[in-house]
């Protein structure tokens, strides 16, 4: 067992109820909120923290998944959630550091409980090339439904099957463009300029958010941020056995840098640049395998994160710090929040954010360091 660095026994304000990282089990049953029919659309509040007033330059608002500048047309656009495929021999990965928000996760407890990626991208227009694409788990489509986002996958096992179902849940299964890059099928699946406006088109999805959008997930804070009596945190070791994911703190740029398979991670699709995030959120995350009944589980491992109407502990990283957090969502289209120590929501730097589901049954081998 690897060393921690940082100690994860938390005394904190909120009470934890998830399995392995707090106290009972949380009824992991689907929560489809209720809504009345409306013609008004959904509007995107202020992003950023703005009690004094910002200044923003003329046709410009705040990216409400990083608070960066964006145009003003892009406001209300919904973002997509695409599954990466992670094994090594989909590698290299094609524009994944246009991404703004990248999830990664254990999708099963067997071939060394490989990882697989979700990448949200705002301003999905500008992509040429994105993946190589894959199949979803029931935790993507609970994590892309409190997004707002376009879950773009090409299947999955028939457990997704009732969330693909909810009308809080809007996804483009398969038919994405095929690049002949000499590998196996199942490698060469990409979303390529053109492609979204044609599914939206073709299935009257709408681009822009609708009554399912609750509110933004994040509070970002004015100016880059330090955390106040962190712990250091220049790397960030996850126990991600098969991909030996981690990140590494660059101080002359204040970013985290991905590594995985023993390398760095670079996107060739814009120059080879290394994929890098501002904001790292490391979550604690009880998870069970998918039953046939009769106490059969499934026989590939699929794991199901049991991340609704729960809460649970982790870290928030920036900057070269850490600081312990705990974190809460309610039903399916209610945001994950992230609260420090005392109980407040956490305001994060403006920048991408890298987000690991760590299973709890894993979390004592998180180097933090």
């Amino acid at each position: 067992m690897k060393k921690r660095a940082l100690l994860l026994g938390m005394m904190l304000t909120l009470a934890v109820t998830s399995v392995g990282c707090g106290k009972k089990e949380a009824d992991a049953n689907i929560t489809e909120p209720i809504y009345e029919e409306s013609s008004e659309e959904a509007v995107v509040g202020d992003v950023v923290d703005n009690e004094e007033g910002e200044d923003l330059p003329d046709g410009k608002v705040r990216n409400e998944l990083t608070g960066e500048l964006i145009d003003e047309s892009l406001a209300n656009q919904r973002p997509i959630a695409v599954m990466v495929d992670n094994e090594s021999i989909a590698l290299p990965h094609y524009g994944l550091t246009q991404a703004d928000v990248v999830y990664e996760m254990m999708n099963s407890t067997e071939n060394g409980r490989i990882t697989r990626f979700m990448a949200l991208v705002k301003d999905w227009e500008t992509l040429e090339q994105f993946g190589s694409i894959r199949s979803a788990r029931v935790t993507n489509c609970i994590l892309a439904a409190e997004w707002n986002a376009v879950l773009c996958h090409d299947g999955g096992p028939f457990y997704i099957d009732e969330y693909i179902a909810l009308p809080s849940v809007d996804d483009f299964n398969g038919g994405f463009s095929r690049v002949n890059n000499g590998k196996s099928r199942e490698y060469t699946e990409y979303i390529v300029s053109g492609d979204l406006d044609k599914k939206f088109a073709s299935t009257g999805a709408s681009k822009e958010y609708n009554k399912y959008y609750t509110e933004n997930h994040f509070k970002f804070a004015k100016e880059d941020t330090d955390i106040a009596d962190g712990t250091s945190a220049v790397t960030v070791d996850i126990p991600f056995p098969h991909n030996g994911s981690y990140l590494t703190y660059d101080e002359s740029e204040k970013v985290y840098k991905y590594f995985e398979y023993k390398k760095e991670h670079v996107d060739p699709q814009n120059g080879n640049a290394q994929l890098s995030f501002k904001n790292v959120i490391l979550q604690c995350t009880p998870f069970e395998l998918h039953s046939w009944g009769d106490g059969v589980y499934d026989p590939n491992g699929y794991m199901y994160y049991k991340i609704e109407n729960n809460k649970g502990t982790g870290y928030y990283i920036t900057n070269g710090k850490a600081e312990e957090i705990t974190w809460s969502k309610g039903g399916l289209t209610d945001n994950t929040k992230y609260y420090d120590a005392s109980g407040n929501e956490i305001k994060i730097n403006i920048g991408k954010t890298y987000i690991a589901l760590v299973p709890d049954d894993a979390w004592g081998d998180l180097v933090v360091e």
